[in-house]
């Protein structure tokens, strides 16, 4: 029997209400409507098809890249007494005779397929019997030919959807409006699919940036000040992978490199030990990328400035998925901006598509450069208009901005003054005046240019140009080794017509420093130490990540109200009824320090309802009557299981109380009963 949302909602995920945008998501998907939602990482997305599958009749099909983000979603279904698989080339033969039983005989809600499986035709045909009725699809924007993640295979989701003839539900944290039309053409068609667009703030999450200034001594620091916390460190090549995390374990953390160079194996271990361990750092390519699942993910940093805003925000997004505060910082630097100015330029797509890209790469860099709150100048990309955060660096230490039209003026004098055919440092020799061999021979000592910067020192000039290339007013030239020439939003400043205000470069700590915040007030963190050490222990025993027992936003809000009761910890976030059962007990021992009477499985059942204070009343006046209104009668008694049912079918009459209870037990505790009854309406 299917349930509706209120009851999927409270007694298998064990949640209380929806978050934002939910709701309206998840029941369109109920509706057999095609959807397009894009959501921010960690707003939920998971929830608008799982919860879906539970409410509608059938197999719902979730189509998402990696195997482990698959076996992740699986095993926490599972935890929560869904029945739902995940058929991967992982899978043992055993496992898929299994998955195969269990869709002919129609046991199965949920099953996970990873998109490379839609080539056998087969699986179409499996599809069709087992009688799906839904398709969804994770990290939609996979279907983006030109995006950052495309995955070949997503193209054939389209024709899926045709040869089923069922509903789509497609989903993203990130797509800007080209990307959103490129997938409604790819997934949905002609048909139009609801589109919602939900907003891509994560406020937990504070945004940093710090020009790079010994990069590997700001990695170190900033994971130091996170000992203990599970942290990933993006870089642009294999090899810085495997040198900052030879640092990190030398400085005493525990890190492990993690790059498409490693053998399969070497991959699945270190992506095995992040799940597991809770103060893990992977340094990583973005090949470490969408399979990254772990809900407490305390903070994520760039070694390299990414290849574009959208990867990015995808990247960041990483952290604190389960909502808890979270950090991040993105180093950058003139080496990084020219690298990806010629992956785009050297890269094989159109014309306008490598346009695309490099304003794509322009919006990264004005957030990097960025002179007012980092948030605001993130979200206007996506189309939003925020106020000020309050939880960037930014907003802790606002940027001090000087006039640099007359400096960025003589730069570009000098750009063009020499034919746009050499890199910043030579520049900056030729506008502090210092006559090396290679400006003397090239005749630079003679142009007007030449020492017309000594107002500023070389490591100012050097974030001058910085910045200028950050604001697209110079481009490395690939044809030309990098060399700086001049763009057309840089004429109008050259003219004098517009006036151009820069950052003064600061390395002060208060911006490149952030401290973390604590999760949980200091008389609270023994008790979530101690709970943390039980779900470790139950997770090694079970074989599963410890957030898949229970995440730590459940941990904190047991640390925090202390619930003493089966009935008070069933109003835990994330409390739903297998889990109740399976772990409520043990838990609540951690907390009260005293073992814990269970009640009877079927009161058990009741923990944290409605049903539960009626069951108690009742219970109470059934021993008052057990030996009737005067004491002197015949012991007569109701059982656990009668005593539920009342509780949970309430009747209104005596004629209903005796269809449960019988004619006897119906003339003795009717009239208590109904009177129970009525004072719980």
């Amino acid at each position: 029997m299917s349930l509706t949302p209120e009851q999927a909602l409270a007694r298998i995920f064990g949640f209380s209400g929806f978050r934002p945008g939910q709701e309206e998501i998840a029941r369109a998907v109920i509706a057999g409507r095609d959807v397009l939602a894009i959501m921010p990482t960690g707003g939920g997305k998971s929830l608008c098809y799982q919860l879906p599958a539970l409410c509608r009749e059938g197999l719902t099909v979730v189509i998402s890249p990696l195997i482990a983000l698959m076996r992740d979603q699986v095993r926490g279904l599972q935890e929560a007494g869904v029945a739902a698989a995940a058929m991967t080339s992982g899978n043992t033969p055993e496992e898929n005779a299994e998955i195969a039983a269990a869709l002919a005989e129609g046991r199965l809600k949920l099953l996970y397929i990873a998109p490379e499986r839609l080539a056998s035709t087969a699986s179409t045909g499996m599809l069709q019997r087992a009688g799906a009725t839904l398709i969804a699809v994770d990290e939609a924007h996979c279907v983006s030919q030109w995006g950052h993640d495309f995955r070949p295979d997503y193209l054939r989701i389209g024709e899926l959807r045709r040869r089923l003839g069922v509903p789509l539900a497609a989903f993203t944290a990130t797509a800007d409006a080209a990307t959103r039309d490129e997938i409604v053409a790819r997934l949905f068609g002609e048909a139009a699919p609801q589109v919602f667009l939900r907003g891509f703030d994560r406020p937990n999450i504070r945004l940093a940036f710090a020009v790079k200034n010994s990069p590997r001594k700001q990695i170190l620091a900033f994971a130091d000040r996170r000992r203990g916390q599970s942290g990933i460190v993006y870089c642009a090549t294999r090899a810085r992978t495997e040198t900052l995390a030879a640092a990190l374990e030398a400085e005493g953390h525990a890190a492990r490199a993690y790059h498409g160079g490693l053998e399969d194996w070497e991959r699945r271990k270190v992506e095995g030990m992040f799940q597991v361990d809770e103060g893990l750092i992977v340094c990583a390519t973005v090949a470490f990328g969408m399979g990254v699942d772990k809900p407490d993910v305390r903070w994520v940093a760039h070694a390299d400035l990414p290849k574009s805003i959208e990867a990015y925000y995808q990247e960041i997004g990483r952290a604190g998925r389960d909502g808890l505060p979270a950090d991040t910082l993105t180093l950058y630097g003139p080496d990084d901006i020219r690298l990806r100015r010629a992956q785009i330029d050297e890269s094989p797509a159109p014309a306008e598509r490598r346009a695309a890209d490099h304003g794509r790469l322009n919006a990264l860099l004005g957030l990097a450069e960025a002179t007012r709150c980092r948030r605001q100048v993130l979200l206007e990309f996506f189309g939003e208009t925020p106020e000020p955060c309050g939880n960037c660096d930014l907003c802790a230490t606002p940027a001090r901005l000087f006039d640099a039209t007359e400096p960025v003026r003589k730069a570009l004098s000098a750009v063009l003054r020499t034919g746009e055919s050499f890199g910043a440092g030579h520049l900056i020799d030729i506008l502090t005046g210092n006559a090396t061999d290679k400006v003397k021979q090239r005749g630079h000592d003679r142009l007007p240019t030449f020492a017309v910067g000594r107002e500023l020192p070389r490591a100012g000039w050097q974030a001058v140009f910085r910045q200028m290339m950050g604001r697209d007013l110079v481009r490395p030239d690939p044809e030309r080794h990098g060399a700086l020439r001049m763009t057309e939003a840089a004429r109008p400043v050259l003219r004098g017509e517009e006036a151009v205000h820069l950052r003064e470069d600061s390395m002060s700590e208060a911006r490149t420093r952030p401290e973390p915040k604590a999760l949980v007030a200091d008389e609270d963190a023994p008790l979530l130490a101690a709970l943390k050490a039980h779900r470790r222990k139950l997770a090694e025993a079970a074989k599963v990540p410890p957030y898949v027992i229970f995440n730590d936003r459940s941990l904190i809000e047991m640390a925090e109200k202390r619930p003493a009761t089966l009935d008070a910890f069933a109003g835990i976030t994330g409390v739903g009824a297998t889990k109740l059962e399976r772990y409520g007990a043990s838990f609540l021992e951690v907390i009260t320090r005293e073992a814990v009477d269970l009640p009877h499985p079927a009161r058990r059942k009741l923990a944290g309802g409605a049903g539960a204070g009626l069951y108690d009343r009742l219970e109470a006046a059934a021993r008052d009557l057990d030996r009737g209104s005067d004491g002197r009668e015949k012991p007569l008694s109701c059982s656990p299981a009668q005593l539920a049912r009342i509780a949970k079918e309430r009747p209104r009459d005596l004629a209903g109380i005796e269809r449960v209870l019988g004619e006897k037990r119906a003339e003795r505790f009717g009239d208590a009963f109904l009177e129970a009854l009525r004072a719980s309406d």
